[in-house]
């Protein structure tokens, strides 16, 4: 293996054991975080996280650099034990019964591996007999787009294929829920449609789906709920229309002039915010009159304009709003 070390992440443990499901104290949830807390040394990568997943979601998770996005998600598989607070998946605690977990959960990680003269179907009769009851991967290969390629090399795959056959891999034990982590990084878009449809299929089958993404046009299409978490916080919890409306501001009308008009739409009804970048102004408001009148007061002061549009709030609006604009490592 290439990178044996992040493959066995993906793999359950070896062998068989009872599973002591206990019962959940919120009905219907497959995942309970409950003030999570994780330190290293004088480092606080979780403070207080507390979030419930759902039979039937796709959850997203999202968040700056260094939030504790990677952090909660490792205590959550079983990976890292927590210093403060609670997990249950699925019923079971990660910390000490990460070997009936595996069993039951399909994890695809951001950056997986295979050893590169690994064929296809190599990979996948190999996954198969490391789980008690896998699903044939005959037709998971068919259905997931890659049984022309079962003969081929895991090197010779384009980036959409091997996203895909880590997809096929996370699957093949019948997982009850599924982790994705930045599925879609580094994919072009037509890629990233494909990947879309698939998170919605895996839905489908009855799958609950964890995804954490970079993208957030990612996660205001395919979630039914978004956490965005920052400092080690959940900063807010809701529908990605929800957290979208809490913004306050229906619409945004964008448009070039050559002279700076912001007083003159400052004063526009409708008008909560004017912001001009370089020609460009940038105007946010609500109301069904709000782009009438900005053009009103433009034509009525002989303001020539061009490039004007209109624009929605965005999930990423409410992500920048929530987090700030700063890089971060």
């Amino acid at each position: 293996m290439s990178d044996p070390q992040t493959l066995c992440l993906a793999l359950p443990v070896l062998g068989t054991s009872k599973i002591n499901a206990k019962i959940s104290l919120v009905p219907d949830a497959v995942i309970e975080v409950s003030h999570l807390k994780k330190t290293y040394g004088s480092l606080t990568a979780v403070e207080d996280i507390s979030f419930d997943v759902h039979r039937g979601e796709i959850f997203g998770m999202v968040g700056p650099n260094g939030a504790g996005k990677t952090t909660t998600i490792e205590c959550m598989e079983g990976m890292r034990k927590a210093d403060g607070g609670a997990i249950r998946i699925l019923g079971l605690d990660p910390a000490t019964e990460e070997r009936a977990l595996r069993q039951r959960i399909g994890v695809q990680l951001q950056q997986s591996a295979l050893h590169d003269r690994m064929k296809v179907w190599e990979a996948m009769d190999l996954f198969s007999d490391l789980y008690p009851k896998p699903v044939p991967w005959e037709p998971l290969l068919e259905q997931l787009g890659l049984a022309e390629k079962r003969d081929s090399y895991f090197s010779k795959l384009s980036g959409g294929q091997k996203q895909r056959l880590f997809i096929a891999l996370a699957l093949i034990g019948d997982p009850e829920l599924v982790f994705l982590d930045e599925l879609t990084t580094g994919l072009d878009p037509h890629a990233r449609h494909a990947m879309w449809d698939l998170v919605r299929d895996v839905r489908a089958r009855g799958k609950v789906v964890f995804l954490t993404t970079h993208f957030m046009e990612e996660a205001e299409r395919l979630c039914d709920r978004v956490a965005i978490v920052d400092h080690g916080k959940v900063v807010a919890l809701d529908t990605p229309a929800k957290l979208i409306a809490s913004l306050g501001g229906s619409n945004r009308v964008v448009f070039s002039t050559d002279a700076d008009v912001t007083a003159l739409i400052r004063d526009c009804e409708g008008v909560r915010a004017v912001e001009r970048i370089a020609e460009r102004t940038i105007v946010g408001g609500d109301g069904d009159m709000l782009v009438v009148n900005v053009v009103t007061a433009l034509v009525k002061a002989g303001v020539r304009f061009r490039d004007l549009r209109t624009e929605q709030p965005k999930l990423e609006d409410v992500f920048l709003a929530l987090t700030g604009q700063e890089m971060r490592d």
